[in-house]
């Protein structure tokens, strides 16, 4: 589902400098809140603990700046609405 800020906005009861704040990396939101949007766009997020961890990749990960790993995120949902998009899911 393609939103605007401010339709994500109304739908989660809250404002458009709020979505702007949370896309920019100026705010971090809880995971409650951040599956909470997910919904909102009509899209699920999973999240699952590994015994198996890439620890090089979660080091390389913390040395982003928080903008970077937003930034990093929002450009894999993209990709997966993309890829949904194109088998026709969404």
């Amino acid at each position: 589902m393609d939103l605007t800020q401010e339709q994500l906005a109304v739908l989660a009861g809250t404002t458009q400098s709020a979505i702007s704040r949370l896309e920019s990396g100026t705010t971090a939101p809880s995971l409650a809140r951040v599956v909470e949007l997910v919904e909102l766009m009509g899209l699920s997020l999973d999240v699952a603990l590994t015994p198996e961890v890439d620890m090089s990749a979660v080091r390389r990960n913390l040395r982003l700046t928080h903008e970077q790993r937003w930034d990093n995120t929002v450009n894999a949902a993209r990709f997966v609405l993309l890829g949904r998009r194109s088998l026709g899911v969404v």
